[in-house]
């Protein structure tokens, strides 16, 4: 069967939109995204790319349309929970830890869950310790076990490892996609990776 896969950072609302539609797809398709947490700044630092703002910081057209599309796909796809985080940009390095070691844990849905729904949905500044660990504990998840956890060097490994074999794979920002070896950029680019899962 091919393989799905979905390279995502929290920092992204986009990814956390993708996030949201990604069960649609999977309904539709029969296949499940394997969701694969990296760092969005390690991305960019290994590409030199940058995020929208501040590539198009001198473009202010070109901003208010990366607006404009986030609110037509939020409206697409009825997504009434959609906040903008005040915090925005948060620094994510906590945040993707967790995800790793909640991964090894055996509890990574629940987890991303709840970190999409604190950073997009009931938007905090989740790069605060306190917050983090009070987010978590909010959404039912021990939230001093995973500061504790995003210490150990294993989790730290695996998220520099993650990130560098999605870079190796072309991987330049989030939310990538790739069914088999075949890359999509994009929340927009869903519809392609639809249709690449249905004729595979």
């Amino acid at each position: 069967m091919t393989s799905a896969e979905f390279h995502f950072d929290f920092g992204s609302p986009n990814a956390y939109l993708a996030h949201r539609v990604l069960p649609a797809v999977e309904a539709r398709t029969g296949i499940r995204f394997k969701y694969v947490p990296i760092l969005l700044g390690g991305v960019f630092k290994a590409t030199g790319n940058r995020s929208p703002g501040e590539t198009f910081a001198g473009v202010p057209a070109r901003l208010a349309y990366e607006r404009l599309e986030i609110q037509r796909f939020v409206a697409r796809h009825n997504l009434t929970e959609f906040r903008r985080n005040p915090h925005f940009p948060v620094n994510t390095l906590s945040l993707m830890r967790g995800a790793v070691a909640a991964e090894m844990d055996g509890r990574l849905a629940a987890y991303v869950t709840a970190a999409f729904h604190h950073m997009w949905e009931d938007p905090k500044k989740m790069d605060d310790p306190a917050t983090f660990q009070a987010a978590l504990d909010a959404s039912g998840l021990d939230g001093a076990q995973t500061m504790a956890r995003i210490q150990d060097p294993a989790v730290k490994a695996a998220l520099v490892a993650n990130t560098e074999a999605s870079v190796a794979r072309g991987c330049f920002g989030a939310p990538t996609f790739f069914v088999g070896e075949q890359i999509y950029f994009g929340k927009d680019r869903l519809p392609d990776v639809e249709a690449a899962l249905l004729n595979a």
